[in-house]
């Protein structure tokens, strides 16, 4: 048989959402479209794809067989009409970790790419939706902190830690260690270490505050790097972490502090599809190679830095490869 791509389409796009309706939105289709080109997928296949019962939707385990062949056969037919066009599609990358300012390093990064790779970027709210953004073939690629994947996505994608970022304390003015020309992670425990969300969507600030003993509190809805910086300032026992060099608005009355013994380091990788990657990927590694190299951003001292458990190991076995392959 010969495959309808709509209809392939329109059976990832609902077997990603598990939502017929969710899924005619995405394609700017009717439901009753949708629900038309799976049903003329399942009589020509043989197999029901989807197991249907009122409102619920799951796949059947022909379904499940049949998803990852599918995406794969959409990132193809996509490539084909590109190639046949003679247009090169950009490179997608989304990024999360807002309050670290992924953009300070990765503007740096674009700036200097071949001007022969077309870079687009996008924020994405976290972690879990960049990946999920990876596994429907919506981005190419992904810029943050990786940590804790699952089993399933480890499998289906490739990371590489690109650079360590020394992270600063900041405090309001009027806090007893705002006149320090350095401060240690400990001199902090009488203090609040203050939140931009729930603790428990914030790894880096959770494992620093179970570290060093620290008291964690989340603030209220994170409406950007000023506004949480006002919180901050609004109490004396509040301080917050932020990138190094990271420039501050004067209004907020607050000071960016190094700390010290040990230095906190914040991970950024790119993320990226282990099948089929991007052209542009490699070209990119490549250039976080050279750019990293000079400006030294995989430098790590144990005894000097301090990471998450989880970072360590990536830490210990960083190189600059501009390859792709995973494990080199």
């Amino acid at each position: 048989m010969d495959l309808d791509l709509a209809q392939v389409r329109a059976f990832v796009a609902a077997a990603d959402r598990l939502h017929f309706g969710q899924a005619a939105q995405q394609l700017a289709v009717s439901q009753q479209a949708l629900s038309k080109r799976i049903a003329r997928l399942e009589s020509e296949l043989g197999v029901l794809l989807f197991r249907r019962g009122g409102h619920n939707v799951e796949l059947t385990e022909a379904g499940r067989r049949f998803l990852e062949p599918a995406r794969q056969t959409l990132v193809h037919g996509d490539r084909a009409v590109a190639a046949a066009r003679l247009v090169e599609r950009p490179l997608r990358i989304d990024f999360w970790g807002h309050l670290f300012t992924p953009m300070r390093t990765l503007a740096t990064v674009i700036d200097h790419v071949p001007p022969a790779v077309t870079v687009e970027t996008g924020p994405g709210r976290d972690l879990p939706s960049v990946l999920d953004a990876l596994a429907r073939t919506a981005t190419d690629v992904g810029f943050g902190r990786v940590h804790g994947i699952g089993t399933a996505e480890a499998a289906a994608t490739t990371h590489r830690l690109v650079r360590l970022e020394p992270v600063d304390v900041v405090v309001h003015e009027p806090h007893r260690l705002a006149d320090r020309p350095q401060v240690r992670p400990d001199e902090l425990r009488d203090s609040v270490l203050w939140c931009p969300a729930a603790l428990d969507r914030l790894d880096f600030y959770q494992q620093f505050a179970t570290h060093f003993g620290i008291r964690a509190v989340s603030g209220t809805a994170n409406l950007g790097i000023d506004h949480f910086l006002e919180q901050v300032a609004a109490d004396t026992q509040r301080f917050a972490l932020v990138p190094a060099d990271l420039e501050l608005p004067e209004r907020a009355r607050i000071r960016s502090i190094p700390l010290v013994k040990p230095t906190p380091l914040y991970a950024w990788s790119l993320l990226w599809r282990t099948a089929d990657p991007h052209p542009g990927i490699e070209p990119l590694l490549r250039t976080c190679a050279e750019i990293g190299g000079r400006s030294r951003w995989l430098e790590y001292r144990p005894g000097r830095d301090w990471l998450p458990p989880g970072d360590v190991s990536e830490a210990e076995g960083a190189a600059y490869v501009p390859s792709l392959s995973p494990g080199e």
